[in-house]
């Protein structure tokens, strides 16, 4: 079973390990910048969302540094993917900087048709190491075109892993695991992380995908969130722990593969289980973790499980608007609140 959070280093405060605070940004582009150093054959395919904000002036020591090695082709996502994944069938190790999530729409039959398909369909000779990146999710204004968190399309494409990594000692591990892996991984990222601080192991670790992290223990409702849904959690747990609610919050990080075990383990423990993830309600991350835990352990809920989701709505542009759907800390809260007062399943 994944460790706590609060069950790793407890006889030394982060800065007596000597951790390091970091924003996201930060340890993702230190783990690029390590990945360049360490490995000749790492090439990294456009770069846009990689040079925007808090990440500009870090990445641009990268780009100045191995300008051979950081390629920003035309806009023509299906050209420049394709070409990411024949490089990496020919050995290179390739990071494919997608930008906005709706973009891999563009790509789809590079992803989901070639490069998952490889490994299986050569027999296990052709190995495909690339990693696909975007942003997806609510961002403010991105509208319907902009505004996608398409990983549950990708779940349903055997032969991709998916990493949603919550935080920056996450980023930082999990980015070198999935390009060392030899598998084609899709890395779902979202913008409302990049500020994120959180520290960071002075000696980084690799994290093995298929681990979950429990980033907080607790007695009473179980809360499985993913990506930027995980920090949205936290706050609701602060909230609710002020109210003598104990909540547990697990993230999975990759859901290809999942940590069944530590899903499982957390829901039999409080018969709660509360679902958050910014996919769509229908067929979505969340439906499918509540679809397990309802067939692995029905006699363990105490009560129905709850989906914490984004509506079957498209993203309107407006703000306010927009605001109505999101994974917010109060949603979560309220979610969690109703668990405890619901009458619990009887089963006689």
């Amino acid at each position: 079973m994944a460790k706590s959070a609060t069950d790793v280093g407890v006889q030394q405060s982060p800065h007596q390990r000597g951790d390091r605070e970091l924003t996201y940004a930060e340890a993702l582009v230190e783990a690029i910048a390590e990945l360049m150093k360490e490995d000749p054959d790492f090439l990294i395919i456009g770069s846009y969302v990689l040079g925007l904000g808090p990440m500009r002036a870090l990445f641009d020591e990268v780009r100045h540094e191995y300008p051979k090695r950081v390629l920003d082709p035309p806009t023509a996502e299906i050209g420049f993917t394709g070409f990411g994944v024949g490089a990496a069938m020919n050995g290179l190790h390739v990071l494919v900087d997608l930008s906005t999530a709706s973009f891999i729409f563009e790509a789809f039959p590079q992803v989901v048709n070639e490069a998952a398909n490889a490994s299986y369909m050569s027999g296990g000779r052709l190995a495909v190491p690339i990693v696909f990146h975007f942003l997806h999710g609510l961002r403010g204004g991105g509208a319907a075109q902009h505004s996608h968190s398409p990983q549950a399309m990708l779940w349903n494409t055997p032969g991709l892993q998916i990493m949603m990594p919550s935080s920056p000692a996450d980023v930082r591990g999990m980015l070198p695991t999935a390009i060392k892996s030899g598998n084609p991984t899709v890395f779902v990222d979202h913008s409302k992380l990049m500020p994120v601080r959180g520290y960071v192991p002075a000696l980084p670790k690799e994290i093995p995908l298929g681990v979950a992290d429990i980033k907080r223990s607790g007695r009473d409702v179980t809360v499985v969130a993913t990506s930027y849904s995980v920090q949205q959690s936290l706050s609701a747990c602060k909230t609710l722990a002020s109210e003598g609610i104990d909540t547990e919050l697990v993230d999975p990080r990759t859901v290809v593969p999942l940590d069944r075990q530590t899903i499982l383990e957390s829901v039999a423990k409080t018969g709660r289980l509360v679902v958050v993830d910014e996919t769509h309600r229908s067929c979505g991350i969340a439906s499918e973790i509540a679809a397990i835990a309802s067939e692995e352990i029905l006699d363990a809920l105490k009560v129905p499980i709850i989906r914490v989701t984004v509506p079957d709505v498209p993203v309107p542009f407006s703000p306010v608007l927009e605001s109505e759907l999101d994974t917010t800390p109060e949603r979560i809260a309220a979610a969690v609140r109703y668990q405890m007062t619901r009458k619990q399943i009887n089963r006689l």
